[in-house]
């Protein structure tokens, strides 16, 4: 499962939505959870997309980079370290050029040899 979630965050880093895609099952399912309570749910590749085309124009650059890997009971786990280079101003002030370095978590796992769970955990 490493190797596909590698070709998933490559894809993520360039911004290639298409890419992330490939590597997703068609009922993929994404969580992001911020400080433990859900903030986005995507149900489906096409929910998906729709996120992933709506949110890659809030950064200019960004990067996801694996610290830790492990994988249980069919679940990976990575530790993950984000950074990115906002493009746009927020309305809660951040501008466009202001940097953001975060830890996380990311929980993955798979269906017919594609993504069909991503979870997002960050503070």
């Amino acid at each position: 499962m490493r190797e596909l979630i590698e070709r998933y965050l490559a894809a993520y880093n360039r911004m290639d939505v298409d890419g992330m895609l490939a590597t997703m099952h068609r009922e993929v399912v994404f969580e992001n959870y911020t400080a433990g309570v859900l903030s986005v749910r995507t149900q489906g590749a096409d929910e998906l997309r729709r996120l992933a085309e709506n949110s890659r124009y809030l950064f200019s650059a960004r990067r996801q980079l694996i610290l830790v890997y492990q994988e249980a009971d069919g679940t990976a786990t990575a530790q993950i370290l984000f950074d990115g280079t906002f493009a746009v101003d927020l309305p809660n002030g951040v501008r466009a050029g202001q940097s953001i370095t975060m830890n996380g978590r990311s929980q993955f796992r798979q269906r017919d040899g594609l993504l069909a769970y991503i979870a997002d955990y960050s503070e």
